[in-house]
């Protein structure tokens, strides 16, 4: 069944980028976790703060309230304040993966057709998992990049490896046409 499968993907494309995340997350050290590369640039630390919001908000009573609680501060996600630090700001980013595969884990095929709520506009189960999807690659690349920037020459690459692709392709037996 397509929808069955549709959730599969899901599940395993989040986790995907879950670990591609942590990876990098464990190369920066806690001074470049806070750093921002300028003035108007999010740090590391402000992009787990704001993902660790949104899944919270969004998948706790996912089919049942809207997708944007009105606990949610998303403005204040995007601010330091004194008592973040980078084991509570990582506590909560934990939790709200927690609550995505958690929620995820609950929704069934028949799920997929019915209607939840973002902001107050109705969508899809299936919109409303693949926008989720997208906002967090979004900003899974950023955690990347600036991890990778902070990292400079000891950056170990949470992907393939440049100049293994080839190498990768071979072991899976797949091969794609450029």
């Amino acid at each position: 069944m397509l929808e069955s499968e549709f959730l599969r993907e899901a599940a395993a494309e989040l986790r995907r980028y879950k670990d591609m995340a942590e990876k990098a997350l464990a190369q920066v050290s806690d001074e470049d976790f806070f750093r921002q590369i300028d003035p108007e640039s999010n740090s590391i630390a402000v992009i787990v703060k704001h993902l660790a919001g949104n899944m919270r908000s969004r998948w706790t009573d996912f089919l049942t309230s809207d997708g944007d609680k009105p606990d949610r501060d998303r403005d204040g996600e995007f601010v330091m304040e004194e008592p973040d630090e980078r084991r509570t700001l990582e506590g909560r980013w934990n939790e709200g993966w927690r609550l995505t595969f958690v929620g995820l884990a609950a929704l069934t095929p028949a799920d997929m057709g019915k209607e939840v709520r973002m902001r107050g506009e109705a969508q899809t189960v299936v919109r409303a998992i693949t926008r989720h999807i997208s906002h967090l690659t979004f900003h899974v690349g950023q955690i990347v990049f600036l991890a990778k920037h902070f990292s400079g020459a000891h950056w170990q690459t949470v992907t393939v490896p440049r100049n293994k692709a080839r190498l990768s392709t071979k072991k899976t037996g797949s091969a794609r046409k450029r």
